[in-house]
């Protein structure tokens, strides 16, 4: 089955998966995904994520969730950039989330980042989410 949309069907599952308190989730799997795992994996949100290779040929991630306390890591993640409206912001105006706590996922002509990666590289793109 195709999505119109698929990080806003990856960060839908990551916040589902969350709410019941699993410890990983499966999502198919794509090089935009991968991209925005490994940001997400590198900024602490997630454990990591494996790919797999099932049956019918397609690619699966099982992305293992991140707890403290009892409480997941991630708060809130939102989607800013939809497909029925693309967000792009220049370097000087990515958005702060949470005064610096949290991250937005930016996408670049030089890959997916996260956004004082963005400002250090001096790029700007488009606002995939932000994650807090």
């Amino acid at each position: 089955m195709s999505t119109t949309d698929p990080i806003g069907d990856l960060i839908t599952r990551i916040r589902n998966a969350q709410m019941r308190r699993k410890e990983t989730v499966l999502t198919p799997g794509s090089a935009l995904r991968a991209r925005v795992l490994d940001v997400l994996a590198s900024e602490g949100f997630i454990r990591g994520y494996s790919a797999s290779e099932p049956v019918n040929g397609r690619t699966e991630f099982q992305i293992e969730l991140k707890y403290y306390d009892g409480e997941p890591v991630i708060r809130e993640i939102s989607r800013v950039s939809k497909p029925g409206r693309r967000v792009y912001s220049s370097v000087k105006t990515l958005p702060r989330v949470a005064n610096g706590l949290g991250v937005a996922v930016v996408s670049t002509p030089q890959g997916v980042m996260a956004d004082h990666e963005a400002r250090d590289k001096n790029v700007g793109g488009e606002v995939l989410f932000t994650v807090f």
